[in-house]
């Protein structure tokens, strides 16, 4: 998700791929400027704010509501321009991780609840919360270390997924980052982390090997499988309900793939159940390398005017393959010319040369930034054919930047779940789901239900959530749907144990204006 722009046929292509999304919360969201009016009743806690550099030695940014710069720490780095009405007491935005460990001891020691931002690029912006301390990992942007050799590295987590990939291409290596080009490894982590050649290389935190982290009493501790286990545990798939503060990931790295190729196939919307039909059998043909995904976009420029009869929407299949040599590529993606009507596609590419940088072109085109958004993907074990029948009539009156994708994952079965590895616990046959956005405040009424009919049409089709990309805030009942029953418990169980003074904010914790609620 980086700068949308339309435009020919090469540059339309690229963008679409299969995404990761998040959900920003309908009548939870308001426009700054109604915010504006609530924001000085939201600091008047008898703290003092001065003693955390004073007696705890914080080195960074400590910034409150009657500071004039307090709007621009809460909401400025938000991706999704639909403003939350919560804000926190203070914002801290922290240069180094002995100043994290400094805001929670003197969090605990004032009673403020703690909320983490990693980025701001979650939809739902679940690191704003209402009262308490949001605590700003913005400055923590290093690659610690790479070791080509045995393939590790450490960084901290505002890393994004294009600079990972950068930072590794001179060593020939790559690491299973996220799709979006801005999203930071921080919440894409302790998301699960669903990844670029995640058939392959699975999912961003199977590639984790150990955690740097501050813990509720503000000790700095390494989790990993042999140590601080349960800690390792969490970090890798509780998302905004994890109960410490990441500060530096051991990540473990891959030869980067010497051939990488997409296609893409343009078909009448009028077509895409059909198409739909066609893709389900297909994609258990198709070798695990391969990135499958069905979309429902506007229609580039080119067949525009041969998609007027349908608002100017178009089916798009999309496959991108990671593989060793560009022969292995083109004997394999050729399949996608077994659709049935393969002689109405309107236009294709097959097997093309690329790269990640293309790549994250592809999905920061389709996914921009400085839209308003509302965005719920998800899991589902159903037919996809059923779901583009109930919706398809619907998304014909969707906004020309809204994007309704569906992730087909291939090989002859999926991965299974990580029950008890990770609290990460969730998959199915699909991932994906409404990608709303638009550019007005002025169309916001009009867009905010049209994302909440969608989402009727497609609740009925669920096997459950994506923590890092589902509406946590508007849904709170997402959160638990994310994990399974275990897993759920699990996490419910190790925040008492860990963080019985309730340090670090829970899933549905200081959501309401009107003050906090437990999830």
């Amino acid at each position: 998700m980086s700068d949308r722009h339309a435009g020919h046929l090469g540059s339309i292509n690229r963008r679409l791929f299969l995404a990761r999304g998040i959900a920003a919360a309908g009548s939870l969201f308001v426009p700054t400027a109604a915010l504006a009016k609530q924001l000085p009743s939201l600091g008047k806690a008898n703290i003092d704010f001065g003693s955390l550099k004073s007696q705890f030695a914080f080195k960074g940014d400590v910034v409150t509501a009657s500071d004039p710069k307090f709007k621009e720490y809460v909401f400025g780095e938000l991706w999704n321009k639909l403003s939350p009405n919560r804000a926190p007491q203070v914002v801290v935005r922290v240069k180094d991780e002995q100043d994290v460990v400094a805001a929670v001891k003197f969090a605990k020691a004032n009673n403020l609840k703690v909320a983490v931002r990693g980025g701001g690029h979650n939809w739902c912006a679940p690191s704003v919360r209402n009262h308490g301390m949001m605590i700003d990992l913005s400055n923590l942007t290093k690659v610690i270390s790479i070791d080509a050799d045995a393939r590790k590295a450490v960084v901290q987590p505002i890393i994004s997924n294009r600079e990972m990939i950068a930072a590794l291409k001179p060593y020939n290596l790559a690491y299973p980052t996220g799709h979006c080009p801005p999203v930071k490894l921080s919440g894409y982590l302790l998301g699960g982390g669903m990844a670029w050649n995640q058939g392959v290389w699975g999912h961003g935190i199977d590639s984790v090997e150990a955690i740097e982290l501050v813990t509720p009493d503000g000790e700095l501790i390494t989790a990993d499988a042999n140590q601080n286990q349960d800690y390792f545990w969490a970090a890798r798939g509780a998302g905004s309900g994890f109960f410490a503060v990441a500060v530096r990931f051991h990540l473990k790295l891959y030869p980067l793939p010497k051939a990488i190729t997409w296609s893409s196939y343009f078909y009448p919307y009028e077509d895409i159940v059909e198409v739909a039909e066609w893709i389900e059998p297909l994609a258990s043909k198709l070798p695990a390398s391969v990135e499958l995904s069905l979309f429902a976009v506007e229609a580039p420029a080119q067949i525009a005017d041969k998609c007027k009869a349908s608002n100017n929407k178009v089916a798009l299949v999309t496959a991108t393959m990671f593989a060793d040599t560009a022969e292995e590529a083109k004997a394999v993606l050729p399949l996608l010319d077994t659709c049935p009507i393969l002689p109405k596609c309107l236009l294709k590419t097959v097997a093309e040369p690329t790269n990640f940088e293309a790549l994250f072109g592809a999905s920061g085109g389709l996914w921009p930034g400085n839209l308003r958004c509302q965005v719920d993907a998800a899991f589902s074990n159903a037919s996809l054919a059923d779901i583009f029948k109930k919706s398809k009539d619907h998304f014909l009156t969707a906004s020309p930047k809204t994007v309704y994708m569906f992730a087909v994952f291939t090989g002859p079965k999926l991965p299974a779940p990580l029950l008890s590895d990770a609290a990460f616990s969730m998959t199915a046959k699909l991932y994906g789901g409404p990608w709303t956005m638009w550019d007005e405040a002025a169309h916001d009424e009009a867009n905010i239900a049209w994302h909440r009919k969608c989402m009727e049409l497609y609740i009925p089709f669920l096997s459950g959530h994506y923590i890092s990309e589902s509406n946590t805030v508007a849904h709170p009942a997402y959160a638990k749907a994310a994990f399974s029953p275990a897993n759920w418990q699990r996490i419910a169980e190790l925040r008492k144990k860990y963080d019985p003074d309730g340090v670090f904010f829970a899933y549905a914790d200081g959501l309401s204006t009107k003050g906090t609620h437990e999830a």
